[in-house]
């Protein structure tokens, strides 16, 4: 059995004229009109030898053989007079089998070529079968449903220009009814079908392959829709952008030919860069773009003549359209463009610039070789889709954008806002260099000659008190593990005997290693013990305590936790509140002069400022601005501690900070470490500063066992009287404001390890 689908389908498909005859049937014994009646009679005693007309066949060369009684048969439907203005056939419905074409369909058949072979455009086998389906619902159930896939032929002119043009279908003359072996489903069989469009297999499940017949012929009318599909194209090349792979539709310059109907076209595309005031290609485009006009642009002009064009053009932004090279002005046709446009067989073109909010985002060009290819009426036809080229333009943009943040992330971690710049300039070049493929090597990040300025609030002995309040989680768990023991039987007693001797360990002389051999014991020991005697017959007691005992131990590390997690969640929160507040101080610090601010958090909070020209180079920078970011931290941090008062009563366990400032007035360098992505001063002689900064940490008052820094108090420390004489101007204005008390004390530090003249004030907060 021949099919007459390319696709697989629901249907058995035979040709037949039979609802035709029928109809001429009724002319025959209905019409009053004698003429009518005797065309009628005639058609159909033409026809009665040929039975297959009326019964149906699938071998299309009858078509062929029967081309001229078929001609005359369909003469009514197809009139002389409009044959060389409709685009008109008959088809087998939804296939590629078309015959008895109008003048005008045979001659467009005729153009695209005798290999050309015409095809529905875009619809997946799927979609097809799907759709035969839906026509058994609409014929033969009766549903009312209308199909939303609309149908194109695409069909090249003789000069090589895609024509689109949708079909219409007239399906009087068909009928469809099922075969033997057809499923006939019930109503919400149906419903359910029409709510499950996609579900391809479902479909074919109760309309199974080949089980329903398709009998008769359909009309096609052909509409010519060049313009609207080319433009449809258009902008789903423009809109559908994939962030992974920034890829242009390789067809646009076809699409941009059958829309303008151009068929020797080029076209081209630049971006502008508003920062450097020029243009620059599109490396995805590059193989793909004709630049003529835009590269002689580029490459000719010196760059005051091109920034002089570019701001012209944010107050004239017309296009250029010229539809004739050769009929410019004289004085244009001896000017160096003219010479390029001949050089590249220009002879139309239009140049067109994309404005956005009166900027230039963009510059088109259109070119060809035909003159008179553009003119006025193909710029207006720019209109329908401009909107599109700017959507496009800027999404471009944003994903731009997008994957060079991505890189930053990817190759820089998070970075500061302040020195984000220039990991963006790295980035760009990374990002450029691999849309057209090549290779980059991403450059080291450093800047110099930064002043520096650290601060810390430290939680004092958190040390001290983590090692107390481990020893009281490990004595309470010791005393949960006898309590348990005692309740077993004698099996229990060499757990007895070594939890004594960690009890008189922790509580007298503790090792480095009690309590990594103390979680051995549990580990391998006493909890599989104690596991085992909630498995068998015990006491309900003993079970009861046993699983009590269970709650309390951390899982990660078999070990009671209830003390030390009341100190580790109080840090918690102290180290939140005091980055808060540091955070947001540096809202307004940024105002001051842009940056760069990082911070750590441990047992308290510290912080490091870096400021210098080479951060913020378009500023101007002077002494002035260290000064005041330097009694802005100051203030921020007198804040902190006052904070730190009104919150620490709420703490689980009580803690107390201690604030110390570092004044360091050396300038330093800062770089960027790939294997530990973050910043790190740059070179030996900059790690003195942070070699200081480590041992300040601990350090005493000069001659005394008494540390610098103190609980509710600020430290400075700093090298020279010029530091103290500012720091000291800074206290005043905070005492006047009452935030810090009168007394200052004036301190000097302990030599440290190959570090001498330290000096320090210290003042208490209010």
């Amino acid at each position: 059995m021949a099919n007459l689908y390319k696709k697989d389908s629901p249907f058995q498909v035979y040709i037949s004229f039979k609802k035709y005859l029928d109809v001429l049937e009724h002319i025959r014994y209905n019409d009053r009109l004698e003429y009518r009646v005797n065309y009628a009679e005639s058609l159909i005693d033409r026809t009665k030898n040929f039975t297959e007309l009326k019964e149906g066949f699938q071998d299309t060369t009858l078509l062929e053989k029967h081309e001229d009684l078929i001609r005359l048969l369909l003469a009514d439907l197809f009139p002389t007079g409009l044959t060389h203005n409709e685009i008109k056939a008959a088809s087998i419905p939804l296939s590629n089998i078309t015959f008895n074409y109008t003048e005008r369909f045979k001659n467009i058949l005729k153009d695209a070529g005798k290999d050309f072979e015409i095809e529905l455009r875009n619809i997946s086998d799927n979609e097809f079968y799907v759709f035969c389906c839906c026509l058994i619902l609409q014929s033969y159930f009766k549903k009312d449903i209308k199909s939303t896939i609309p149908f194109y032929y695409d069909i090249p002119n003789k000069q090589g220009i895609m024509k689109h043009y949708k079909i219409t279908v007239n399906s009087d003359f068909t009928e469809i009814y099922p075969t033997e072996e057809a499923k006939i489903p019930s109503d919400d069989i149906l419903e359910m079908l029409l709510e499950n469009l996609d579900d391809f297999k479902l479909w074919k499940k109760y309309f199974p392959s080949q089980s329903w017949i398709l009998k008769g012929f359909t009309i096609i009318s052909l509409v010519d829709c060049t313009s609207e599909v080319a433009l449809s194209d258009l902008k789903s090349s423009m809109i559908e952008i994939d962030p992974e792979d920034l890829n242009p539709d390789e067809n646009l310059t076809e699409i941009f030919k059958s829309y303008f109907e151009v068929s020797d076209l080029n076209f081209g595309l630049m971006t502008f860069n508003k920062k450097e005031q020029k243009l620059d290609k599109l490396p995805i485009y590059e193989s793909l773009l004709t630049n003529h006009i835009l590269d002689f642009w580029i490459n000719t002009f010196d760059e005051e003549t091109r920034k002089n064009t570019f701001n012209n053009l944010n107050h004239n932004s017309k296009p250029i359209v010229v539809s004739n090279v050769n009929n410019l002005d004289e004085n244009v046709r001896q000017l160096p463009s003219f010479s390029i446009l001949k050089d590249n067989n220009v002879n139309s073109f239009m140049v067109i610039p994309i404005m956005k909010d009166n900027e230039l985002l963009a510059i088109m060009e259109f070119t060809s070789p035909l003159a008179g290819s553009f003119n006025g009426l193909k710029l207006k036809k720019m209109e329908f889709f401009s909107d599109m080229i700017l959507f496009s333009l800027s999404r471009f943009y944003f994903e731009k954008n997008y994957q060079i943040e991505a890189i930053i992330q990817r190759e820089y971690t998070s970075i500061h806002d302040s020195v984000v710049w220039k990991f963006r300039n790295e980035a760009e070049k990374y990002f450029t260099a691999s849309l057209g493929k090549k290779i980059y090597t991403l450059k080291e990040i450093s800047f110099k000659n930064l002043t520096p300025l650290f601060g810390v609030s430290d939680i004092r002995s958190s040390s001290e008190k983590r090692f107390k309040l481990m020893l009281q989680d490990l004595n309470q768990q010791i005393e949960w593990l006898i309590d348990i023991l005692t309740l077993t039987n004698s099996d229990s007693e060499k757990f007895m005997l070594a939890l004594d001797v960690f009890e008189n360990e922790l509580n007298n002389e503790i090792k480095a290693d009690t309590e990594q051999r103390f979680q051995r014991l549990l580990r391998e020991e006493i909890h599989p013990f104690l596991q085992g005697k909630l498995e068998v017959r015990s006491s309900r007691e003993l079970k009861a305590k046993i699983k009590d005992y269970f709650l309390q131990v951390r899982v990660q590390t078999d070990l009671f936790y209830n003390h030390r997690k009341k100190l580790d969640d109080s840090i918690t929160l102290v180290n939140r509140k005091l980055a808060d507040m540091l955070d947001e101080s540096q809202v307004k610090a940024q105002q001051i002069f842009p940056h760069y601010y990082e911070r750590f958090k441990s047992d308290g909070v510290e912080h490091n400022l870096y400021i210098g020209t080479t951060i913020a180079p378009e500023l101007h920078y002077t002494s002035k601005v260290v000064h005041k970011l330097r009694y802005s931290q100051l203030k921020t941090i007198c804040k902190m501690e006052i904070e730190f008062q009104s919150f620490k009563q709420d703490l689980p366990i009580q803690l107390d900070i201690a604030s110390l400032i570092f004044v360091y007035n050396e300038k330093i360098d800062i770089r960027f470490r790939m294997d530990e992505k973050r910043f790190d001063v740059d070179g030996a002689y900059n790690s003195y500063y942070e070699i200081i900064k480590k041992r300040l940490d601990k350090a005493h008052v000069k001659d005394s066992s008494e540390r610098i820094t103190a609980p509710g108090k600020i430290t400075i420390v700093y090298f020279g009287m010029e530091n103290q004489k500012e720091y000291l101007e800074y206290i005043s204005k905070l005492q006047n404001k009452e935030i810090l008390q009168p007394n200052v004390e004036f301190l000097k530090v302990e030599d440290l390890q190959g570090i001498t003249g330290l000096l320090a004030l210290r003042v208490s907060l209010k």
